[in-house]
C-alpha cells in the first residue's frame, strides 16, 4: 500500500511538472488578454464644458457627482463653448465635451475620432434686449449694440447664420465679444441693447434674466420657417407662465428656435465609460422640462455627429445586464472576463492535446535512458579482444549490477511498471550472456 501511494504521489507531481509550462503560458497569455485587449477604464477623465454660469458648467458638476459615485473623477474644464470644446476634443485635451448642433458636420466627426453618446437637451437661442429697444423682427437689430458671445462659444456662429437668414451681416450692428457674465452686467447697466446666449433655461443667468424688469425676451415669430432653413435647429415654445406662475411670467407664450446639446466623447474613450456616461445622462437629463417632455432625452437623435456603438446599444436596450445589478467595476471585471475565457478557449483545447504525450514521454524517459546503458555494455562486450575478454566481461557485469541497482531505485506510476519490468527483463538477458559466455570461455580452457 505504501508503495502504491508513493507512486500514485510521483504520479500527480509528474502531470504537475509536465503541465507547468503549459499553464504559464496560458496564464500569461490571459493576463495579456485581460491588460492589452480590454484594458481597466480609466479612473480620471476630462470634461470641456463651457462659460462660468452657463448650463454645460451646471450640468458637468452634476456629471462629475454621478461618477464620483463609481470612483471616477471628472476634471472639469471650463470654455468659452462649443467650438472651444470641438478643438479640444480633436486635440485629445478633452475625452468628453458639450456640443452644440451645427457646430460640425459627419464628415469632420469622423475624421477628428469624435463619436456621440447622445443628444441631451435643447438649448435655445435667447436675445435678450432692454426693454425701451423697439425690435419687431431681426432687421431692426440695426446698429445696436449686441453682444454675441466670446469666440470659440456656438453662439457667435449661430447668429450669425440666423442673422443671414434675414438678410443680414454681423458688420450691421454693433457687435461685441464679452463673456456671458460681463455681458450680463453690460446690459443691465444699458451699456449694451442686447445680448445673444445659447443655452438651457437651467443656466442661472437665464434664469435670472428672465424675471428681471426692464429686459425682455425676443419673440422668433417666424422659428418654424428657420428650422425648415437651417435644419439642424428645432422650434420651441416657452409657455406662458412657465417662469412664475404667480406672476404670471412670461406674460406670453415665446416662440425660440434650439440647437440641441449633445455630448460627444473621442471614439477611443473606453467602452466601459461610454455605459456609465450615458447612464448618468439618462438620469441627468431625463425628466420633464421647459422645452422636454418625460423621457424624451437623451437620445441618439438630432445629431449630425455618428452615434457610440455602446451609446446605440443602450438607447435600444437599456443598460447592460449585468449593470443592473452590480457595481459598474465588478459588472466591468466579468464582462472583461469574457476576454479571458475566449483567450482560454483558444489555447486550452491545441494544449491539451500536447500535455498527455509529454506526460507519458516524462515517466517513460525514466526507464528508457537506461537502454542506452545497457547498449553500451553490449558494445564493449562485442568489442574485448580475446586475450582482454575476461576482464573486460568481469567488468561489465560489474557494470550491469550497478544499473540494475540504480533502474530498482526508480519510482514510476504502476500504469508504466510493464515498461520497468521489461527493461529489468532485459538487464537480466545481458547479465545471462555475460555468465553464459564467462562458462563457455572456462569450459573450452579446461
Amino acid at each position: 500500500m505504501t508503495k502504491i501511494l508513493k507512486f500514485t504521489r510521483f504520479s500527480v507531481r509528474d502531470l504537475i511538472v509536465t503541465a507547468a509550462p503549459t499553464i504559464v503560458i496560458i496564464a500569461a497569455v490571459c493576463a495579456l488578454a485581460y491588460v492589452v485587449i480590454d484594458p481597466t477604464p480609466p479612473r480620471t477623465v476630462t470634461l470641456s464644458t463651457g462659460q462660468e454660469n452657463g448650463a454645460y458648467e451646471a450640468f458637468g458638476k452634476k456629471y462629475a457627482a454621478v461618477l464620483a459615485k463609481h470612483g471616477i473623477k471628472v476634471v472639469l474644464k471650463p470654455s468659452m463653448g462649443s467650438y472651444e470644446n470641438l478643438q479640444r476634443l480633436a486635440a485629445g485635451e478633452a475625452d468628453i465635451a458639450f456640443l452644440q448642433s451645427g457646430t460640425t458636420s459627419q464628415d469632420e466627426a469622423e475624421r477628428k475620432g469624435l463619436v456621440s453618446l447622445g443628444s441631451l437637451f435643447t438649448e435655445p437661442l435667447w436675445l435678450f434686449l432692454r426693454d425701451d429697444v423697439k425690435a419687431g423682427d431681426l432687421t431692426q437689430l440695426k446698429g445696436l449694440r449686441i453682444n454675441f458671445g466670446p469666440p470659440g462659444s456656438g453662439a457667435p456662429r449661430l447668429f450669425k447664420q440666423v442673422l443671414e437668414a434675414n438678410g443680414l451681416e454681423a458688420s450691421d450692428l454693433k457687435v461685441s465679444a464679452l463673456e456671458n457674465t460681463p455681458a450680463t452686467i453690460e446690459l443691465l447697466e444699458k451699456r449694451i441693447d442686447g445680448l445673444v446666449f445659447s443655452s438651457a433655461p437651467d443656466a442661472p443667468l437665464i434664469q435670472m434674466l428672465l424675471i428681471t424688469p426692464g429686459i425682455k425676451l425676443f419673440d422668433f415669430s417666424q422659428a418654424e420657417a428657420y428650422t425648415r432653413r437651417l435644419p439642424f435647429l428645432t422650434h420651441v415654445v416657452l409657455p406662458r407662465g412657465i417662469v412664475d406662475l404667480g406672476r404670471d411670467l412670461p406674460a406670453k407664450d415665446y416662440h425660440l428656435i434650439a440647437p440641441t446639446a449633445t455630448l460627444v466623447a473621442r471614439a477611443d474613450l473606453h467602452p466601459a465609460l461610454v455605459d456609465l456616461l450615458v447612464q448618468a445622462a439618462s438620469g441627468i437629463h431625463g425628466g420633464a422640462g421647459w422645452f422636454q417632455q418625460q423621457g424624451q432625452f437623451p437620445n441618439p437623435r438630432y445629431s449630425e455627429i455618428p452615434v457610440a456603438r455602446e451609446a446605440a446599444k443602450f438607447y435600444k436596450d437599456g443598460p447592460p445586464f449585468l449593470q443592473r445589478y452590480m457595481s459598474f467595476w465588478l459588472a466591468n471585471l466579468f464582462d472583461r472576463m469574457w476576454v479571458v475565457v475566449v483567450a482560454l478557449g483558444a489555447l486550452i483545447l491545441p494544449l491539451s492535446k500536447v500535455v498527455p504525450p509529454l506526460y507519458v514521454w516524462r515517466i517513460r524517459s525514466r526507464v528508457f535512458r537506461w537502454y542506452g546503458q545497457l547498449r553500451s555494455v553490449e558494445q564493449a562486450l562485442a568489442a574485448a579482444a580475446e586475450d582482454q575478454r575476461d576482464r573486460v566481461y568481469a567488468e561489465q557485469l560489474r557494470e550491469l549490477n550497478d544499473i540494475e541497482e540504480k533502474v530498482n531505485q526508480i519510482s514510476i506510476p504502476l500504469s508504466f511498471a510493464d515498461d520497468l519490468y521489461g527493461l529489468r527483463s532485459h538487464i537480466n538477458l545481458v547479465r545471462q550472456r555475460i555468465l553464459g559466455q564467462l562458462l563457455d570461455g572456462k569450459a573450452m580452457e579446461g
